[in-house]
């Protein structure tokens, strides 16, 4: 390879007949300039694509020029998805089956991590980030990210079920909060026989996902379990997972949950709490910052889920984190966003910014993260009581499988044992196909 000093040197000896020694000494100044410097000023950067729902997207965007001014050489391209989570993972699906996926990272739902690491989609991580590191994410997320015995998502932002209720009514009744379901029952009965209440329980009753969701905390906390990952044994025609669903249907049975409770989602239920007189409601954290700026303000506070006596309390482990993609033709540069992203200096700006749930546990108890949300510190208890769905590959389908039995148990169409049983059933010949 020429040396620079030759190069300008046979260039200025060219000139020199031509033109005066100074002009030759701009010109060849300016030659270098064109063919060895300009091109090391001008090389494009890398980009790195991802995509995402829309309203994450935009919220995205602080983070996103923070990277890029922090790594210049690389260009992190969010793609706007739609809202709906559903849509957002057939999109990606659609892109992996077609052929090379043209997102290098993958954003991810955590029960999207075992179907597409199981179809090979998603780089391994478990080389790129140390034991130690992990240790400093929430338990559930970190398992939740994991597909046999691998990691395949850096976690972002949690989440985690919960016991909402109102400390207003509770103390009106001389109540403490309950700890077990029949607890629960007992409360909400008298205080709605006392005209205190309007219901005493609102929760997820809709055939979705939000469905099965809510069920694994029922379910744990009677002691029983859907699918035993490791082993794919079913659990959803026990003794104990039969009386999980009479206990939902006994809310409505018994008047403690409202009839229609069976079409409601999220934010049916966010509403019912904030705008009627009821006593417990389960949900997710988003609710709290939107109920403080409603008229129940100060009026309830938060708890993990009731349970059976000696059995443990469960939270549906949620939230999201990233992936690379296995076509990615940048994997090192995707991996420095991932670390850029779950880092708990981002974590903590996105939080502060948001209110949505860190998954590294310093920060529930960051001065300034506890001064703005002062429930975070009690949030950790909860979100610590982790009840994974089942990490399999077919989740999708046992997911259906749970929804379609469980809503028809729960509308009345079937008995808890009928529909259980079939669900077990269709449950295992889905394994063995």
């Amino acid at each position: 390879m020429i040396k620079i000093s030759q190069f300008f040197q046979s260039i200025q000896n060219f000139l020199k007949p031509k033109i005066p020694r100074f002009l030759a000494l701009i010109l060849s100044t300016l030659a270098i300039l064109h063919f060895i410097i300009l091109p090391a000023f001008t090389q494009q950067p890398v980009t790195v694509r991802v995509l995402m729902q829309a309203l994450e997207a935009n919220q995205w965007q602080p983070l996103e020029e923070k990277f890029e001014e922090e790594n210049p050489d690389i260009n992190l391209e969010i793609i706007e998805g739609p809202n709906d989570t559903n849509l957002v993972e057939d999109l990606y699906t659609s892109a992996f089956l077609l052929g090379d996926s043209p997102y290098d990272l993958v954003y991810m739902d955590i029960v999207w991590v075992p179907k597409f690491a199981a179809a090979g989609w998603l780089e391994d991580l478990s080389d790129r980030v140390s034991p130690a590191e992990l240790d400093k994410f929430l338990e559930g997320d970190v398992n939740g990210s994991m597909y046999e015995g691998g990691l395949y998502r850096m976690p972002f932002r949690s989440d985690g079920g919960m016991l909402y209720y109102r400390t207003d009514l509770l103390e009106a009744g001389g109540y403490d909060p309950p700890e077990t379901f029949s607890e629960l029952m007992q409360i909400s009965q008298e205080l709605k026989e006392q005209d205190i209440a309007d219901w005493g329980y609102v929760w997820q009753g809709k055939q979705y996902e939000g469905l099965a969701a809510m069920f694994v905390e029922i379910l744990k906390g009677h002691g029983a379990f859907w699918v035993n990952p490791d082993t794919l044994e079913v659990g959803l025609d026990s003794p104990e997972a039969i009386d999980a669903v009479k206990f939902l249907k006994s809310t409505i049975n018994e008047g403690i949950s409202p009839p229609g409770v069976t079409t409601y989602a999220e934010e049916e239920t966010r509403r019912i709490f904030q705008n009627d007189d009821v006593v417990f409601l389960r949900n997710w954290p988003y609710v709290f910052a939107l109920a403080q700026e409603s008229e129940i303000s100060g009026q309830f506070a938060i708890k993990p889920m009731v349970h059976e006596p000696g059995e443990p309390s469960g939270a549906c482990q949620g939230g999201w984190g990233l992936g690379i993609s296995k076509s990615s033709q940048h994997p090192d540069e995707a991996w420095r966003v991932a670390k850029f992203i779950s880092s708990r200096e981002t974590q903590k700006q996105y939080i502060l910014k948001t209110g949505y749930v860190p998954s590294r546990k310093s920060l529930f108890n960051d001065p300034e993260v506890v001064e703005k949300y002062s429930h975070y510190p009690q949030l950790l208890e909860v979100v610590e009581n982790a009840a994974l769905r089942p990490p399999i590959a077919q989740y999708a389908q046992a997911s259906d499988i749970l929804q379609r039995y469980l809503s028809a148990a729960l509308t009345g169409t079937m008995t808890p044992e009928e529909a259980m049983n079939t669900a077990a059933q269709e449950t295992r010949n889905l394994f063995a196909s």
